[in-house]
């Protein structure tokens, strides 16, 4: 019997158990209901990143599982049933993308605001704010986001008085694009209370120039809270309108699955959508680590963490802050300005105090950490919480793991720490990264290879919306290390590129272990969800300079089409 037959008669065995009620062999963890409608969608190139069974050509869905991963030759008899068959042209299929580490919140709220995503320079930075103070009130707020100095050819952050220039009249506070840093106008700091006299909160930075005088930039979040508390927060409907946006913004980019640090109040949004059927993804929404423990528990037992759209899981924490503002953790200073080492946002000895009374309480831990010293201190303090409360299967996660002392790369593994990274960042940051830490740090910058080849655990995200969530786009990052336009040739520390195989793992089925739920979805198989994206072009024959040419012609999650190209 030719494998084709065989998965033939596999399906139709599964389909005879669901219709007598029987469910399939794995009914017992994912139950496929008798009365759920059957769709074949046949005449593809699926591949199922199942290393058993990697190519089929139709897949049989039933509610919001797969039935059946089947060939070409087994499609006859569901057509002879009276299943629909959606004819899918010869496409390529695979699993749905699973971000592990978005800001959809967050990505929300800026849709709705001033965006200054590629800016190129100072000049129209301020044309963009004139622009939003032409259509607004007198003392109305202009909030925006995404701007990067990397770009301008100063290649310095904005002050309050360019600010000022453009909108004498509105307080501005614009975020940049890492979300790490901000710049206030005069108006906006004086409206805050923010002064020359003001201290430093514990955390952040006021920054002052060279005659003690505020320039406007706020590092880190402790810093741009001073400001931010003063704008008006959105209405309810502003909420849901900026989140609907991002769910369809994920939905066009085949993401099926959302890795979520964003306010509770955007938790209540998603449940609301899922109470009435229109969550377009799936989303697990982590819980702010310093948080006093009775909160977490109690936020836990209200999100529940057992529904398979809508969860709590992991705790969140920022460690550090960001490598293009210079305020992540270095253990030495940074090569381009050596009087800093970047900002530990908590105390070691607090994170760990802390981390040793969450994990007894059960929760997973995830700690942001983008530089060296940052990195070191979270696996210190992961090593400290097995240490205190004994072995279990807690896969702590260190978010973004940008800059790693080598001698640290192989303690991932040692001590079953998953690296959640963003292989999009390397291609915005290769442009001035080595700048940064110098050559030597740099061959543990962006250390995909090496932290693979050393046994760790790789869960790939954007990081939306500091990058765009397209994972096309970190696909071709993971490849090829090189800028988007191309070059340099053979990448940036090419040494660090893996396989388009072990990218798209990362990005599904490595994610999908990241948050416990290995085995419901990441592969094309039976009995897993039914979340899958068909794209334009087959990943695995085109140059890697196609993939972000390549677009999504269909989402489906859970076997319903949240996305279709017109």
């Amino acid at each position: 019997m030719n494998r084709a037959a065989g998965l033939f008669c596999l399906g139709a065995a599964l389909f005879a158990q669901a219709a007598f009620g029987q469910g399939s062999p794995n009914s017992a963890q994912k139950p496929i209901a008798p009365d759920a409608q059957t769709v074949v969608y046949r005449n593809a190139r699926i591949y199922t990143n199942d290393p058993g069974h990697p190519w089929a050509e139709a897949l049989v869905v039933r509610g919001e599982f797969l039935l059946g991963v089947i060939g070409e030759t087994g499609v006859a008899q569901w057509a002879a049933q009276g299943t629909p068959i959606i004819d899918l042209h010869g496409a390529f299929v695979l699993p749905g993308f699973n971000d592990a580490h978005v800001h959809l919140g967050g990505a929300g709220t800026d849709l709705l605001h001033v965006q200054l995503n590629g800016v190129a320079s100072i000049p129209e930075l301020q044309r963009r704010i004139r622009e939003a103070a032409a259509a607004r009130k007198p003392g109305e707020w202009i909030v925006g986001s995404g701007w990067d100095h990397t770009l301008w050819p100063e290649k310095r952050f904005p002050t309050r008085q360019q600010l000022d220039a453009a909108a004498p009249g509105n307080p501005v506070l614009l975020t940049h694009v890492s979300g790490h840093v901000a710049v206030a106008s005069s108006l906006a700091l004086q409206l805050a209370g923010v002064s020359k006299a003001t201290a430093n909160p514990s955390g952040g930075e006021i920054e002052r120039d060279a005659a003690g005088e505020i320039t406007g930039m706020l590092k880190e979040d402790a810093a741009m809270a001073l400001v931010e508390k003063k704008i008006p927060p959105l209405t309810p409907e502003q909420r849901r309108k900026g989140i609907e946006l991002a769910l369809a913004d994920a939905a066009k980019n085949g993401v099926t699955s959302l890795q979520d640090n964003s306010a509770w109040e955007d938790f209540l949004v998603y449940r609301e959508l899922r109470k009435e059927g229109r969550l377009t993804a799936r989303i697990t929404e982590w819980l702010p680590f310093p948080a006093p423990l009775e909160r977490l528990e109690a936020l836990r037992r209200e999100g529940g963490t057992t529904d398979p759209w809508l969860r709590t899981g992991a705790l969140k924490m920022v460690a550090d802050g960001a490598l293009g503002s210079r305020t992540a953790a270095m253990l030495a200073p940074y090569a381009d300005e050596p009087g800093t080492r970047g900002i530990m946002t908590i105390e070691p000895e607090k994170l760990r105090e802390l981390a040793i009374a969450r994990d007894r309480a059960g929760f997973q831990l995830a700690f942001h950490a983008i530089g060296d010293r940052a990195n070191r201190v979270a696996l210190d303090v992961f090593e400290a919480v097995a240490k205190a409360n004994g072995p279990r299967d807690r896969r702590g996660r260190i978010e973004h793991a940008q800059v790693i002392a080598l001698e640290d790369i192989p303690r991932f593994a040692q001590l079953a720490v998953i690296a959640s990274m963003q292989p999009s960042h390397e291609t915005t940051d290769m442009r001035w990264a080595e700048q940064r830490v110098g050559p030597q740090r740099a061959k543990g910058a962006y250390a995909w290879a090496s932290l693979q080849n050393s046994g760790a655990r790789l869960a790939f995200g954007t990081d939306y919306d500091v990058e765009p969530l397209s994972p096309l786009r970190g696909l071709y990052a993971c490849v090829t290390r090189e800028l988007p336009a191309g070059g340099p040739a053979g990448g940036w520390q090419p040494q660090e590129k893996i396989s388009l195989a072990e990218c798209i793992r990362a990005y599904t089925s490595g994610s999908a272990y990241a948050q416990f739920e290995e085995g419901k979805k990441g592969e094309l198989q039976e009995g897993e969800y039914a979340d899958f994206v068909v794209l334009s072009a087959d990943l695995t024959k085109i140059p890697p300079s196609q993939y972000t040419k390549t677009h999504v012609l269909r989402t489906v999650v859970g076997g319903r089409t949240v996305y279709q190209e017109n």
